[in-house]
């Protein structure tokens, strides 16, 4: 389940669209969700009906700890922000094993001072979080695991162990919750599931559920513990102001447990919500453990079913079974994680994957329902909802990996792109079916457009969709003996409709100069670049020019293995060719208009082009002009080989325009193996490029690259019009604007998806160039590196922000001496969405795993594939594991020593 609900687009039926203040964290505990639901720890079945998550009180906070507590977007100093600690600890691709950590403190909750203090801070100033109140001072807060283990598919076990990690005893309250989604207050004649008391198993509370989706199912507790039941309704009394449908409403077991208001549940023993009410004492440095099972079979049934244990559901069996699938889990994960890691890396890795599995969650979103209950009717009315107008087609009911279950609980198409490289390590066929799900009619717009994310369907991501599926194909032919070629084909028709949607819309005059607006990258340029100009007139962006050179790549590539089995492909592997030197020659051309490329700066720059006929280069260097480097490709010559004709046509159209190669690489030029490369860059300006990046003083951090040269700290770019300037200055840790919400920043810190992509094309220019291209790595410190190597090293400063360093500190961790030093601490990692630009620590989203994940490939990728390797197997390699050949990388936290 998501671990926020409250506060998105999807619960907003505001006129102004302001969701965050529509649906608030105040008025989940009361009011019924419409479209989904949340929770600690919280599961589902796979249509999000019937679900389960942990409630906690201390004694002490004014609500039941149902939910994880954050900021809203106007709250938080940085944007929105989730002020819990909370970590992903492992998980099986299954899901037969699945653990969880909960810090609750025992000191009533800062409700209050984590809104009061942000409020009080300006976007110069660090964010006030929860360990900043001293809510954790002498350890006085609650360790709280959770763990669920299957027996079998229909048959879950539920473990949950509390920590007293203070001094002195303390009491809990442990309200494990079971609950069915609203479904039937939003339409006449739904059916009303329903959850009832059942007697039958000694020594055990338990509850039924029923319902025509799922059959019957029943929770067992140990223990005759107490059944708090209500129903999952809205309590408008205390919302609205008006008379509530039903005298059991959602908030009645937090009315119930906090406020001692013993008739607000229901005592008749039924509804639609339940929890079991546990209470313990917990001494110093102790631990209590509450057993719950939830499963299909009857209590009538049980003493057939459990045999083997005498009926007995929670006696040594059940610590066996879960004890089982946690070695399961190990035994899976020791063929996942190389074993040249040692186990602070392999630790890093395993929680990298963990959390992305924990990230999978049940998105519901109808948005033509949506939208008429706006009264944007699509045929019969004018009135217009807030936002997304015009995806009226859109009806998502799936399970799909989020970028972060709080702070950004929807998808978001280009982020999935990147998830698939971490998740294809441990589920082919479930990253198989997220890159499925968005070229589906019910995603994919009728012009086709992919969806962005909720807030705006219309904004405009990176078209990496078919990186990650050309990706997808080849480690799938490398692992299976064969590709699916059926499925390639079905995604490149889709995926033909998604090009050719960029080249109608976001190619302004024709010329293959694109635009695309901030393309992802927030804040990163002079303007909100998907806003109108002050100026007037358009901006032809570097980066989106760049991604469109590789999506022509990458559709090049899908056509070539196709053609291998389908021969009318050919023809369109000649087409992507023939227009990515299109795309290619426009961004580097020479002559008297203003290009991207800069000659003088060795360097790519959007390019202002002004009312009056103007043009000028924005000189911000930042991953904009990093991203042409990106846009290059290797070719094995499989096309030519079996089609001979298309190698000679193709020479034909080269040598009748020689103009749109004669600054950028030639194509038809042999390389390494006889490997032909398609690059924006041809060697000078690779080296002038590779120059800056790999500069300390600019791109290169201990920790990776940087999406704002360091040069920008003394040398601010200035934007002058009239009498406002519009500035740009290098920026390592959070954002001082609050353009895009102002919640991520693209002037300074390390982003994890764009290093991933340079790694890959240092990795592409290696198997082109070999041994023959060296170039220093660090600019100016003399030492030579291949450009494996390269990938490599900044491979290594990316993992180095997680792993341990010689005085046993994470840089991710900051400057947090809890996160440090504390044995329960500095273990729980964290995957942010991005990280300081100079010292490494995390910062954004703090359960960024979607793409931070990616991190796991890398490690994974340098610890099975050499050099050698590389150069020969090519674009293989990367699918390919040699692990008696790979260098042993991370053992003794070392890496392999580069002369």
């Amino acid at each position: 389940m998501s671990e926020r609900q409250w506060g998105t687009v999807r619960e907003d039926y505001s006129k102004d669209g302001n969701a965050w203040d529509y649906f608030s964290h105040d008025q989940a505990r009361s009011r019924a969700y419409r479209w989904g639901e949340d929770g600690l720890a919280g599961i589902s079945d796979d249509q999000q009906n019937l679900c389960f998550a942990l409630a906690l009180w201390n004694g002490k906070d004014p609500i039941l700890k149902e939910r994880l507590f954050g900021l809203t977007n106007s709250e938080g100093n940085h944007g929105e922000d989730v002020k819990e600690y909370y970590f992903y600890l492992d998980n099986t691709p299954t899901h037969s094993y699945m653990k969880y950590l909960y810090k609750y403190p025992q000191g009533e909750f800062p409700y209050d001072d984590l809104v009061a203090t942000n409020k009080k801070r300006t976007r110069h100033d660090f964010e006030y979080e929860l360990l900043d109140t001293g809510a954790f001072d002498g350890d006085r807060y609650f360790d709280v695991f959770v763990e669920y283990a299957k027996e079998s598919p229909d048959d879950l076990l539920i473990k949950i162990s509390v920590w007293n990690r203070g001094p002195e005893p303390a009491s809990l309250h442990i309200l494990p919750t079971l609950w069915f989604r609203n479904t039937w207050s939003w339409s006449e004649g739904a059916v009303r599931p329903i959850l009832l008391k059942v007697e039958g198993v000694k020594g055990v509370s338990t509850v039924g559920a029923s319902y025509r989706e799922l059959g019957e199912r029943f929770l067992y507790c140990e223990g005759n513990i107490p059944l708090l039941f209500t129903e999952n309704e809205t309590n408008s009394e205390r919302i609205f102001g008006t008379p509530n449908r039903t005298p059991y409403v959602k908030d009645a077991i937090n009315n119930y447990v906090v406020r001692q208001k013993y008739a607000a549940i229901n005592p008749e023993g039924k509804g639609t919500k339940v929890s079991p009410h546990y209470r313990v004492t917990i001494g110093p440095g102790q631990w209590e453990v509450v057993r719950l099972r939830l499963n299909n079979i009857a209590p009538r049934d049980i003493n057939t079913a459990y045999a083997a244990a005498n009926g007995n559901l929670f006696g040594a069996d059940f610590d066996a079974v879960v004890e089982d699938r946690l070695e399961e889990a190990n035994q899976f994960y020791a063929t996942v994680i190389p074993s040249q890691l040692d186990a602070d890396a392999a630790n890093v890795m395993r929680q990298a994957v963990g959390g992305m599995l924990w990230s999978k969650q049940f998105y519901n979103f109808d948005v033509d329902k949506w939208l008429q209950e706006h009264g944007a009717d699509q045929f019969k009315s004018k009135q217009l909802a807030p936002r997304n107008n015009h995806w009226h087609h859109m009806n998502n009911a799936d399970i799909i990996s989020m970028p972060d279950k709080w702070e950004y609980p929807w998808y978001a198409a280009w982020d999935l792109a990147f998830h698939i490289l971490a998740l294809s390590l441990v589920d082919e066929e479930f990253g198989k079916q997220q890159l499925d799900l968005m070229l589906e009619g019910r995603y994919l717009h009728p012009n086709g457009q992919l969806p962005a994310y909720e807030w705006n369907f219309s904004d405009v991501n990176p078209p990496v969709h078919a990186w990650s599926t050309i990706f997808t194909y080849r480690l799938e032919q490398v692992r299976r003996g064969r590709g699916d070629i059926d499925w390639l084909e079905r995604s490149f028709q889709k995926l033909l409709l998604n090009f050719t949607w960029w080249v109608n819309r976001k190619d302004r005059t024709g010329k293959n100069a694109f635009e695309g607006g901030f393309l992802g990258l927030d804040n990163i340029g002079v303007f909100d670049r998907s806003a109108p100009l002050p100026t007037g007139g358009y901006l032809e962006q570097a980066d989106g020019t760049a991604w469109m050179a590789l999506f022509c790549q990458n559709m090049l590539e899908i056509a070539v293995q196709l053609a291998q089995e389908r021969p009318a492909y050919a023809e369109m592997a000649a087409k992507f060719a023939e227009h990515f030197l299109w795309i290619a020659s426009a961004m580097v051309h020479a002559g008297e208009d203003t290009g991207m490329w800069d000659e003088e700066d060795g360097f790519f720059y959007d390019v202002l082009r002004l009312p009056d006929g103007t043009s000028q280069r924005l000189k911000v260097r930042s991953l904009v002009g990093l991203l042409p480097l990106c846009a290059v490709t290797v070719f094995e010559g499989e096309l030519k080989a079996k089609y001979p004709e298309m190698g000679q046509r193709f020479q034909r159209f080269l040598s009748a325009r020689p103009e749109l190669t004669e600054y950028i690489h030639d194509p038809a030029k042999i390389g390494c193996s006889g490997r032909t490369m398609t690059a924006v860059l041809n060697e000078t300006k690779l080296r002038r490029v590779l120059t800056k990046m790999l500069d300390e003083k600019e791109f290169l951090s201990s920790y990776g690259i940087r999406s704002l040269s360091r040069y920008h700290v003394e040398h601010p770019y200035v934007f002058r019009m009239g009498s406002q300037d519009y500035s740009v200055s290098y920026l390592p840790a959070e954002s001082d604007t609050g353009m895009f919400g102002g919640n991520s920043n693209w002037r300074g810190p390390i982003w994890m998806p764009i290093n991933g992509l340079i790694i890959r094309a240092l990795l592409m220019y290696y198997m082109y160039y070999g041994e023959n291209f060296t170039i220093e790595c660090p600019t100016g410190s003399g030492r030579k590196m291949n450009l494996y190597q390269v990938a490599d090293e900044l491979s290594r400063r990316l993992t180095g922000i997680f792993l341990r360093d010689k005085d046993g500190r994470r840089p991710v961790h900051g400057e947090s001496p809890k996160f440090q030093r504390d044995s329960h601490w500095r273990d729980r990692l964290l995957f942010y969405e991005y990280f300081h630009g100079d010292s490494g620590a995390g910062l954004g989203a703090s359960h960024q795993t979607g793409w931070t994940g990616i991190i796991a490939r890398a490690m994974h990728l340098f610890a099975t594939t050499t050099a050698e390797q590389a150069l020969e197997l090519g674009k293989k390699a990367g699918v390919t594991e040699v692990a008696d050949r790979a260098a042993k990388r991370f053992a003794g936290g070392g890496s392999r020593k580069i002369t």
